[in-house]
């Protein structure tokens, strides 16, 4: 389910494909079993910055190489494609399993539910890879949690970037439930007191 780039991306903007990270809502970003807390909003960043790790990375803690973070997204989205940087040395992470708009999911949770989608990694340094999602269930995606459950072989696991290719909404979820209440019609604001006592439309 992998695939490399088929083009060149000195005359493709890559970058805008992968531009999904902007609808990140980077922060209700979580990871369970990161070595240190909050080192996974480092791994959201854009495409063409995905080998920079001057700004961190994330990496599970020593002897235990399961990962499990969870992505909001501040509008949906429709998700076509991921990317996984992973780290040398056997830290790379050799499984992802995809959860799709489940919060609150933990170890367990994620070992005994039916993922939505599973990939087989490859060790990828320069993230020239992409894994292709089964696009008809990766829509209206409010959030996604990506269960890491192993390395190849290494004593932790660590991800130094997660891209996301697709499309996002146009409206932001809080803007679309604003629109909403609005287009509810609110009684006391078309009817008035009428002689009597009752109550008596306004046309």
């Amino acid at each position: 389910m992998a695939c490399l780039h088929d083009h060149s991306c000195e005359d493709h903007d890559c970058s805008s494909d992968w531009s999904l990270y902007k609808h990140i809502d980077l922060p209700k970003v979580s990871a369970l079993n990161e070595a240190v807390p909050g080192s996974v909003k480092s791994v959201f960043k854009a495409w063409e910055e995905r080998l920079n790790s001057s700004g961190g990375h994330l990496e599970s803690n020593e002897g235990d190489p399961e990962l499990l973070i969870f992505i909001p997204f501040t509008s949906d989205v429709k998700i076509k494609s991921i990317s996984i940087v992973g780290g040398v040395d056997g830290t790379s992470p050799s499984k992802m399993r995809a959860f799709i708009n489940r919060e609150g999911i933990d170890f367990s949770d994620a070992q005994g539910m039916q993922a939505i989608q599973e990939w087989d990694l490859v060790e990828n340094f320069q993230g020239v890879l992409e894994y292709q999602t089964r696009y008809s269930k990766f829509q209206n995606v409010a959030s996604i949690t990506l269960h890491f459950p192993d390395s190849f072989g290494g004593d932790t696991t660590k991800i130094e970037y997660i891209g996301f290719k697709g499309e996002a909404t146009q409206l932001k979820r809080d803007v679309v439930a604003t629109i909403v209440y609005e287009l509810r019609p609110n009684p006391s604001d078309h009817k008035t007191k009428a002689e009597g006592g009752g109550l008596s439309h306004v046309e």
